[in-house]
């Protein structure tokens, strides 16, 4: 039984390989060879004739439409830049009328404005304020030079006095 077990593991390993026997067959020369392949292919080829005519003609839509997606993706591009500036122009545009609106409201000028929010400029607008509040500067009398007044003090030192108490 080991014999039998042993041939038919012998014979599925060999059912992936021929027996010497069988490999020496015929051997072709290189124009044989070339012969036969060449006929293969003139049959392949008769099967279809117009598989050239027909390659050309996929070869030119395909360029055509290569050439048809690049005037369109030119004229998507266009328009994306086109929305672009819309855009850009829109929102400059709401910025401007909100500091216009806020400028109004407040009493301060427009071009000091920089906010981009409504109440971005409140809060700038009232920095603004606070900052130029009336009366805040010390009254210079003598210009800054000369004699000092009853004080002692000349007015360039009282300013700087006030200037390092509020500033």
């Amino acid at each position: 039984m080991a014999e039998t077990v042993h041939q038919d593991t012998h014979a599925a390993d060999g059912a992936a390989q021929t027996p010497p026997a069988q490999t020496a067959g015929k051997t072709f020369t290189q124009a044989e060879l070339d012969t036969i392949l060449a006929d293969r292919l003139a049959r392949e080829r008769a099967k279809y004739p117009d598989y050239e005519t027909l390659k050309a003609k996929a070869a030119q839509f395909d360029a055509a439409e290569e050439a048809g997606k690049t005037e369109l993706q030119k004229a998507q591009d266009q328009a994306a830049r086109y929305k672009s500036e819309l855009d850009r122009l829109k929102s400059e545009n709401a910025q401007r009328e909100i500091r216009e609106k806020i400028a109004k409201e407040k009493g301060v000028p427009a071009n000091l404005l920089t906010g981009d929010s409504e109440e971005a400029c409140k809060t700038q607008a009232d920095a603004i304020l606070a900052f130029a509040k009336p009366g805040g500067y010390p009254l210079l009398r003598d210009g800054g030079e000369g004699t000092p007044p009853a004080g002692g003090m000349s007015t360039r030192d009282r300013f700087d006095i006030w200037a390092k108490e509020n500033l």
